[in-house]
């Protein structure tokens, strides 16, 4: 079924009306985005389409208006399974409108976010694909046996495009189980193409977040505010690392100030009732920030983010007092370095002396 977006994105406006055709009560909505992916977005969706359920589903694609085959492309799949995909075509001079002002990708999202009925949402970018033909199916079954959790994720593999690096999991061994936002707060450790969450109660979307230069970590630090986030240790999914990603072409320096900056907003917006987690996260950026400004020759650059790091953190993180004095004082840091090695050798020649 084919679908065309409301003129414009207005976060008030009323829910869509319920599409002619497709599941009647779907158990699980898959948002798919997708823009200028021609190559890609069959295998997204045919991985979709592979899935062993037992429910109902649906598949709701935001098409971005591109500028090659992909909207063909989408269309065509939607004519070949109407009872389960809905394709949402954005208008082509709003959607270049949106681009100029770097908006297309978030309106996409929010409006087909928006158009998901499912009890459950998971999260396909349209290019990257389901690996397990179960996926949808154990994270269904979690969420249904733990009404404590808002979110269900598993682990994914990254997989190098230009075979630059060999397929690795993107979550640590020792990923918890279960975690909290206070541990979302400190860094988004949720691969996008792994998230399944309820649906209910709906996430109250600011302003801010259209402009923002990211969207998976904020909208998953909205939805923790409801509950608990629960892993699976399986890799289900795939996530493919190639020139194109938006997020992965941005210089570090640059993806540190976006979060920092998300952060302040989303203090703001919780009511400052998780400020002591975020200043921890913030403290973390500004001093990854200000080593950055170092190694690439720029001390002076450093400074800033020394001091907002140091301010963050009440003046307890010993790695950004070490540096401010490294940098303001050279002469102190140094007889400081020095003291330091003089005190731990004279303690490993204390530790190696005969006791009697």
């Amino acid at each position: 079924m084919v679908e065309k977006y409301p003129r414009s994105f207005d976060l008030k406006q009323p829910l869509p009306p319920e599409p002619a055709n497709g599941p009647a009560n779907p158990k699980v909505s898959i948002l798919v985005t997708t823009y200028n992916q021609e190559n890609l977005i069959t295998h997204a969706i045919n991985s979709i389409l592979a899935q062993e359920v037992n429910f109902a589903y649906e598949i709701v694609i935001g098409e971005d208006a591109s500028q090659d085959r992909t909207r063909e492309i989408v269309v065509e799949l939607g004519k070949q399974y109407p009872d389960k995909i809905r394709v949402m075509l954005r208008n082509p001079e709003e959607a270049d409108r949106d681009r100029r002002i770097r908006l297309a990708g978030k309106i996409n999202y929010l409006n087909a976010l928006r158009a998901c009925r499912g009890q459950y949402i998971a999260i396909l970018d349209g290019d990257d694909y389901f690996t397990s033909t179960h996926k949808l199916q154990r994270q269904v079954d979690f969420l249904d046996i733990h009404p404590e959790c808002a979110i269900c994720f598993h682990n994914v593999l990254a997989v190098y495009e230009d075979g630059s690096r060999e397929p690795e999991k993107l979550c640590p061994a020792d990923q918890k189980p279960i975690s909290d936002i206070k541990q979302l707060l400190w860094g988004n450790f949720i691969p996008a193409c792994s998230i399944m969450y309820r649906r209910e109660p709906l996430i109250k979307i600011p302003d801010w977040f259209l402009t923002a230069r990211m969207g998976d970590w904020p909208l998953n630090i909205f939805k923790a505010q409801q509950g608990k986030i629960g892993y699976i240790d399986e890799v289900m999914a795939a996530y493919r690392v190639h020139v194109a990603g938006v997020w992965s072409l941005r210089r570090r320096s640059h993806q540190l100030l976006t979060s920092i900056k998300v952060l302040d907003n989303i203090d703001r917006d919780l009511g400052f009732k998780y400020s002591d987690s975020i200043r921890g996260s913030k403290t973390r950026f500004f001093f990854e920030l200000a080593e950055l400004y170092v190694e690439r020759g720029h001390s002076r650059f450093a400074l800033i983010p020394l001091k907002l790091g140091l301010w963050a953190s009440r003046g307890r993180h010993k790695g950004l007092l070490s540096l401010w004095l490294r940098l303001r004082t050279p002469g102190l840091y140094r007889g400081y370095t020095n003291l330091k090695k003089a005190a731990r050798t004279f303690a490993q020649r204390r530790k190696a002396l005969p006791r009697f």
